[in-house]
């Protein structure tokens, strides 16, 4: 018979991302909320996804397979749900059941009641929901303050790479704030860290865009 291997407290993610989680992964049994859509989310996915573990994503039509493939993600173990309609709290709850992360944008504010129903189903299956937008009671909060396309110079050019700094806060052993400087992607697509930009403006030729958290 093998041996049945322990459940690690936490779920893996990309080395570039580590500082700004508590525990360095994603804690078992969490919400984790990203402020919008976007590479952040994905990449939180990755590396878990990566090392065989099922990932889900409901409510997010535009979530591209190829894109999140080139963050690492796997596709065969990566469900899709772009529309999961008026019964959301249902469908995210049999997700729950079948994946250990699911990324979730719900329609709208969760009622307290379906987000009391959805955290209950996520401890018992030691999943983590990760949620685009406002989840009240969030263990962990993530947002992108600041961020700069590389690639444009003279008015011309195309957007190569973004440089970005991501916040993070919640509650807990989460409460300190983090930030750290992330390529989200950088000129090969990976998710790698950044170094701090010198005077609040990313290195190279950019288009500088603040993103109120």
């Amino acid at each position: 018979m093998l041996p049945v291997l322990p459940v690690l407290p936490v779920l893996p993610v990309l080395p570039a991302l580590r500082e700004l989680l508590p525990r360095g992964g994603l804690a078992r049994g969490s919400v984790v909320t990203v402020a919008e859509f976007g590479v952040l989310a994905l990449a939180l996915l990755a590396a878990a996804s990566a090392a065989g573990t099922w990932c889900a994503m409901a409510g997010i039509p535009e979530a591209g397979v190829l894109a999140a493939v080139g963050l690492g993600l796997d596709a065969e173990r990566t469900l899709l749900v772009p529309d999961p309609g008026s019964t959301w709290p249902q469908v995210v709850a049999s997700l729950l059941d079948g994946c250990e992360i699911v990324l979730l944008r719900p329609p709208g504010r969760a009622p307290a009641q379906v987000r009391q129903r959805l955290e209950a189903a996520l401890r018992r299956g030691r999943g983590v929901l990760l949620v685009t937008g406002d989840w009240p009671g969030a263990q962990v909060r993530l947002r992108v303050v600041t961020q700069g396309w590389t690639g444009l110079g003279d008015g011309h050019g195309r957007l190569r790479a973004c440089c970005a700094e991501v916040a993070a806060d919640g509650r807990g052993e989460a409460a300190m704030t983090r930030t750290r400087w992330l390529w989200l992607p950088g000129e090969d697509g990976s998710v790698t860290v950044a170094e701090p930009p010198e005077e609040g403006r990313p290195p190279g030729p950019t288009l500088l865009r603040v993103v109120s958290g």
